[in-house]
């Protein structure tokens, strides 16, 4: 753990659980920094109304996993203006980091997953393997 990082926990089902430890495993990740790839990887589509509401309906789906995971602060610190993209697109606001990250990653688990390890491997593509394999 970094001083600067925070500790969130997420509301996921056993399915995304699952997925999310293979793609942390197939990267020699921890499931934090898969998290942290997923979360970048899913913010830029905030902005749009449609994905707005797919949020709100993953926010609301039931989840019975907890999942704790510790991003770095200045990505946490995307949530607050993330969560009001979405209250601006539909009229709900989401009261914590904790409810739009999940919404965030579970948003981004449901792509196809051979889609989901291609964009890691692309993220990673220009990072020394030293950071890679932690």
């Amino acid at each position: 753990m970094d001083s600067d990082e925070i500790m969130l926990t997420v509301r996921i089902t056993v399915a995304e659980r699952a997925l999310l430890r293979k793609l942390a495993q197939g990267h020699r990740s921890d499931l934090s920094e898969v998290v942290a790839d997923g979360l970048l990887d899913v913010l830029p589509a905030l902005c749009e109304s449609d994905t707005a509401f797919r949020l709100l309906a993953a926010v609301t789906t039931p989840a019975p996993c907890g999942l704790t995971v510790w991003l770095p602060a200045p990505l946490a610190d995307l949530l607050v203006p993330a969560a009001a993209r979405v209250a601006l697109a539909t009229g709900v606001r989401l009261g914590c980091g904790s409810a739009i990250l999940g919404g965030a990653l579970r948003l981004w688990l449901a792509q196809d997953p051979q889609l989901l390890a291609e964009h890691l491997r692309v993220m990673h593509a220009g990072r020394p393997p030293a950071l890679v394999a932690a």
